[in-house]
């Protein structure tokens, strides 16, 4: 185990990490390519604050900034001259708000600072390929960033060599147009997987390891690699298990041709996999996320399992094919008529599912959330279910409550991730 560092390194870390992203903000105004900048993860006394987004516009004639505080009921709007904005985000960050997203034209810059104390900058570039949205209504060259809203965030850089292997862009790093769909939701999937990790156990790990089940061919497999190993330096294993030997050779090849060290896929399937180090059966590997992304029904709950088993910090899902539950459904008085529609019966199904496994998960002493991690228009799979470690524990009683009430409403006689724990003596 690392030991702590001292305070006085933390706070002038914090410091010069500070410090570099303010300078990159007064370069943004500086050279009119500010966009807009996000300040998240609130710290103060206002508990319904959500976060402020800052754009720059002008105001009787002269440059400003717009702060919005957005609340959960109401937006707050405040306007300040450049320089007290400036001045506004230099005070508050690190403080009252522990990251912040400062767009750019040509950079994403991103201000983390982890729970205990450590602070760090990261700057990417902003993609220039088609999938860029970019305003055309500027109204003039000055105050151009402010027509620049709409632009969009990567979370991996398209020049990223990876693509080119997987076939996401061209050799000349130009997205491939089929491929558009498929890109968006590997940066999707990025963003989401970087807030989890942030506020997770592992925010200050020196080495994360991940195991992605179902991986097929391997593009979220590789983007979490390159951005834990590239963007953030963090030292790491990311394994892609996939039941097709064509798709586990197709990913190794690329693995081979690219040099990538700590990532690797391997045929197997989730109800019977055994995290083994690469290289050594007999010695177990540390699972500290879990990635199981359209495991067809009951292999959803198999990969939690294993996730629960192996201790992980974070577990990411996103279900398909809910089947178990559905011949189970007991049509009660009042939902009769509604549930006697095939298709509100599958909505059904999946609802309830999903919701059983998330009190599931809490029950073990997760965090969860059940959300669209990407819109409809790009897959009809498109909830996840984010599990994150409680630094804390928590009773499970009311948790287990819920469970009852809702299998003995519906009927439910078996849910299979149910009967996995109670199996292993997890309940």
């Amino acid at each position: 185990m690392n030991p702590p560092q001292p305070a006085s390194d933390l706070a002038d870390n914090a410091a010069a990490a500070l410090h570099r992203f303010i300078g990159l903000l007064q370069d943004s105004l500086a050279q009119h390519s500010f966009v807009k900048l996000v300040l998240a993860k609130p710290q103060g006394a206002e508990a319904d604050l959500h976060k402020v987004v800052v754009r720059r516009i002008t105001l009787r004639g002269d440059d400003a900034f717009s702060f919005v505080y957005s609340h959960t009921t109401r937006d707050i709007t405040k306007n300040l001259p450049l320089a007290a904005g400036v001045a506004l985000v230099a005070e508050q960050l690190g403080g009252n708000y522990r990251n912040a997203h400062l767009l750019t034209r040509s950079e994403d810059v991103q201000f983390t600072l982890s729970k205990k104390g450590k602070a760090f900058v990261s700057v990417a570039k902003v993609a220039q390929g088609g999938t860029q949205t970019v305003a055309q209504d500027a109204q003039d060259t000055h105050n151009a960033p402010a027509s620049h809203d709409r632009e969009k965030r990567r979370a991996i850089d398209i020049t990223r060599p990876f693509l080119v292997a997987l076939g996401v862009t061209t050799p000349q790093h130009t997205l491939v147009p089929a491929m558009a769909r498929k890109w968006k939701q590997i940066n999707r999937f990025v963003e989401v997987f970087a807030g989890a990790l942030a506020a997770s156990p592992l925010a200050d790990a020196p080495q994360v390891n991940v195991v992605d089940f179902g991986s097929g061919k391997g593009y979220l497999t590789f983007a979490v690699h390159d951005w834990l190993a590239h963007s953030q330096g963090v030292q790491t294993q990311v394994t892609g298990v996939e039941l097709r030997p064509d798709m586990v050779q197709l990913g190794n090849d690329a693995i081979a041709r690219l040099g990538l060290q700590g990532l690797r896929m391997a045929v197997g399937d989730v109800r019977d996999w055994k995290p083994a180090k690469p290289g050594q059966p007999d010695k177990p590997e540390a699972v500290n996320v879990m990635i199981a992304l359209h495991a067809c029904d009951t292999a959803t709950d198999h990969a939690i399992h294993l996730g629960l088993l192996a201790g992980a910090e974070i577990i990411m899902c996103s279900p398909c094919c809910h089947k178990q539950i559905r011949p189970q459904l007991m049509t009660p008085h009042p939902l009769r008529a509604l549930l006697q529609h095939g298709v509100h019966e599958e909505q059904q199904a999946e609802m309830l599912t999903d919701s059983l496994r998330a009190l599931l998960l809490q029950a073990q002493g997760y965090d969860t959330q059940v959300f669209e991690f990407i819109a409809l228009e790009h897959t009809r799979k498109n909830k996840m279910i984010l599990a994150i470690k409680r630094q804390t524990p928590k009773p499970a009683d009311a948790a287990l409550a819920q469970i009852k009430a809702l299998k003995a409403f519906f009927g439910i006689r078996e849910q299979c991730l149910e009967s996995l724990l109670l199996e292993s003596q997890l309940l």
